[in-house]
């Protein structure tokens, strides 16, 4: 006999969104702000989930609130539902209109010459860009926001095919009047006792690899001040009381007037790459991976494209 189909569930997606975000802000006030509400309201709304469940999952305290022990079990459960939830709304969705694909980047990469080519193949499907913060790249993938991104490694690339573009150096980062700015070259000797600065929300893997921490005699980097973006690092660089390793940066779009980069010797460069869902079938999926190894050969580098039907394949990892 089939398994009696489960008990219909009363709980409110929504409601879960509310309690995941003071869940990572650990604070009501800060939560209802990103959640653009009144922390009035998001206390209620807590407290409705918290009798749907019938545990309680947070607690005040004198410095903002902490999950309870049935919020630590909740979490990553109640992540797990919004994410799956989120994949079957945009896959549903995509089932119902014309074939399309969008296409993220992240910035200071352009994609331009493959959504030429891919209009010129495909003119009668809908295909969008989406410009995504430097950190998204795999979540919005995940989310099923994007179908394919042009970003930069690292990042964790399971349940992910990436094709590697090109390499890229990279390069430090200082302001106009550090005793480095003007030189030809550096190495990490140069800037063995500048602070890095670290971005608070980043992956670690990103934070390590950007810091180049541990250097490869095995010391750690040295320690910077704690940023909450991108933007607060350049300000701080500006000021003069950190250096940074980065991508290479267009002064036109992607540096701050103050700051200026120097060519960085003796460290692997950085990779480009094009990420897609493993497994998408997805035929403009498949049809992006050959027009950007042929195409995207790197940031400001446009080239002519061969004929579509010659373009060739290149090795994934």
């Amino acid at each position: 006999m089939p398994e009696p189909f489960p008990a219909l569930v009363d709980l409110d997606l929504r409601l879960v969104q509310c309690f995941t975000v003071v869940a990572e802000h650990q604070h009501f006030g800060r939560a209802a702000e990103a959640l653009r509400t009144t922390q009035p309201s998001l206390s209620r709304q807590i407290q409705r989930l918290e009798q749907q469940l019938g545990v309680r999952l947070l607690d005040r305290t004198t410095r903002g609130s902490e999950l309870t022990d049935a919020g630590e079990v909740f979490l990553p459960l109640a992540t797990g539902l919004l994410r799956s939830a989120t994949e079957a709304m945009a896959r549903t969705r995509a089932a119902a209109r014309p074939a399309g694909i969008t296409i993220g980047y992240t910035k200071g990469l352009l994609v331009t010459d493959a959504v030429r080519a891919m209009r010129r193949r495909h003119p009668d499907a809908e295909i969008h860009t989406r410009l995504l913060a430097w950190n998204d790249s795999r979540s919005a993938l995940l989310e099923h926001r994007v179908d394919a991104v042009v970003t930069r490694l690292p990042f964790p690339t399971d349940r992910l095919r990436v094709t590697v573009l090109y390499d890229e150096p990279r390069v430090l980062v200082v302001s106009r009047d550090h005793r480095l700015a003007g030189k030809e070259s550096v190495t990490l000797d140069d800037i063995a006792d500048e602070p890095l600065p670290h971005v608070r929300q980043s992956d670690a893997l990103l934070n390590a690899y950007w810091r180049i921490d541990p250097r490869p005699d095995g010391r750690p980097a040295p320690e910077g001040p704690q940023v909450e973006a991108l933007e607060d690092k350049h300000e701080l660089i500006a000021a003069g009381r950190a250096v940074a390793i980065g991508p290479p940066l267009d002064p036109a779009t992607g540096l701050h007037p103050s700051l200026t980069t120097v060519p960085l010797h003796g460290v692997e460069p950085s990779q480009v790459v094009l990420a897609t869902r493993a497994g998408d079938r997805n035929r403009l999926v498949t049809g992006l991976r050959k027009i950007a190894d042929a195409v995207l050969t790197g940031a400001g580098r446009p080239v002519s494209p061969p004929p579509l039907d010659e373009i060739p394949a290149r090795t994934v990892r």
